[in-house]
């Protein structure tokens, strides 16, 4: 985790609310070892998570939604816990990382914690439409769907814009 994500990590901490939401998920060590996976150019896995996190926990608490289904899902909706940059060449289309992680995720995530019904279904859909046949169910489903697609698409575009200026 680098060091101005640790800085941004403690203010989402120091937001009670949420904390409440996700302490027994986030202090957890298969949460913990996320953070030895790159995402998205620098961006490790659990520092991902944990933006997706936060903004579907502060989006689905707007709009008077399940704000906790929502902030636990959002970080563990990439419980994959491998290199997903190291997928051997050749895999078929639809044995790709981008179509089976959400269930690979959702198995390890019902491993070591109890899940509702709704964070099942968030975890399992967030590829939704990729993964065409796991339609999500619930307004949450889409929440965290649509701002991990936003929180991707930022991970691995503004790196590219330093790249430009030089930085």
């Amino acid at each position: 985790m680098t060091k101005k994500f640790k800085k941004k990590l403690q203010k989402f901490l120091d937001d009670e609310k949420y904390y409440e939401c996700i302490k027994d998920v986030f202090n957890s060590d298969p949460v913990k070892m996320m953070d030895k996976f790159i995402q998205h150019g620098s961006t490790t896995t659990l520092e991902h998570c944990i933006r997706v996190s936060h903004a579907s926990y502060k989006v689905a608490k707007f709009f008077k939604m399940d704000y906790k289904a929502a902030a636990r899902a959002g970080l563990l909706h990439d419980l994959f816990l491998y290199d997903w940059h190291l997928q051997p060449k050749g895999v078929k289309l639809f044995k790709k990382h981008g179509f089976t992680h959400p269930q690979i995720a959702l198995d390890n995530a019902l491993k070591y914690f109890k899940l509702t019904e709704r964070e099942k279904n968030i975890i399992s859909t967030h590829m939704w439409p990729l993964t065409f046949r796991k339609f999500p169910k619930y307004k949450e489903s889409f929440v965290v769907s649509l701002v991990d697609k936003y929180t991707s698409f930022i991970e691995t575009i503004f790196p590219l814009f330093s790249k430009f200026k030089g930085n």
